[in-house]
């Protein structure tokens, strides 16, 4: 199995994935329990959703599941959100605060550094790699993480999720048009509910790459996944009818970042 993915095309547009992968080594599965064997926190069907939406992006995906290592978090086990529950480099609970790994099996330290080595590694190199060959042929790059989640986990935050959650940690990881395009389309679509640097204000990824001064701007997406799936609980159908009306407006901030990164408006 290879720990990523990667499309490589010609859009100024990159799309990272770093929770959609399933695969775990068997070694570490034996050791999850139940709980973390339903591998319920996964991104469910997150490339299936984003698939043809923009002719030509850069897709980077990591094919790991995230109770091995969280490609989103960082690498020096610092937290994202201090003093809010969140889950950690290599978790140790799923998102509803309920252990995953057998009694005794939960990873080491020194276990820790070595999935940081040959798995969260390897996506960032593979990521940071497409970053600098983009904006080396268009001058910047957009780099659109790609997510979601259940609309409802107490242990996280409280009430019902919005549909979209755009983090760009406070706009410190994107220029104000990038952060306005995305934003735009969101607010319009009927039905939908959104908000701007809420509960997710952007992972390690997107405040690690976005630097809108040297060219890279960097916005995260999280989406509720009651907009396309037909339950949020196993077995995680894809539901095509609301996926087509959702992907209708996500394809829609696609092409408008691709069109105001070629304009010149970010140089």
């Amino acid at each position: 199995m290879n720990v990523f993915s990667v499309i490589s095309g010609d859009s100024p547009v990159i799309l990272g994935m770093p929770h959609g992968g399933t695969w775990l080594p068997e070694d570490l599965t034996a050791r999850l329990n139940p709980t973390g064997q339903a591998l319920a926190d996964t991104d469910w069907h997150i490339a299936r959703l984003y698939e043809g939406l923009l002719p030509g992006a850069t897709v980077v995906a990591s094919n790991v599941h995230r109770y091995a290592i969280d490609a989103n978090r960082d690498p020096a086990g610092v937290s994202l959100y201090p003093g809010q529950n969140t889950t950690t480099l290599c978790p140790l609970t799923d998102f509803d605060g309920n252990p995953i790994w057998q009694p005794g099996q939960e990873p080491s330290q020194d276990e820790i550094l070595a999935r940081r080595d040959g798995f969260h590694a390897p996506y960032h190199a593979a990521l940071r790699a497409e970053v600098e060959r983009v904006k080396a042929r268009h001058g910047v790059a957009i780099l659109y993480d790609c997510h979601s989640i259940r609309s409802r986990i107490p242990f996280l935050f409280d009430g019902l999720l919005p549909v979209f959650n755009i983090g760009t940690d406070g706009g410190a990881t994107c220029a104000a048009p990038v952060e306005s395009a995305t934003a735009a389309p969101c607010k319009a679509a009927q039905g939908y509910d959104t908000v701007l640097n809420g509960r997710f204000r952007g992972g390690w990824t997107t405040r690690h790459y976005g630097q809108p001064a040297t060219g890279t701007h960097a916005i995260q997406m999280e989406l509720s996944q009651r907009a396309y799936l037909a339950a949020e609980a196993a077995p995680w159908a894809y539901d095509a009818g609301r996926a087509d009306r959702l992907r209708a407006v996500l394809g829609r901030i696609l092409n408008d970042l691709d069109t105001l990164a070629r304009s010149g408006a970010l140089s």
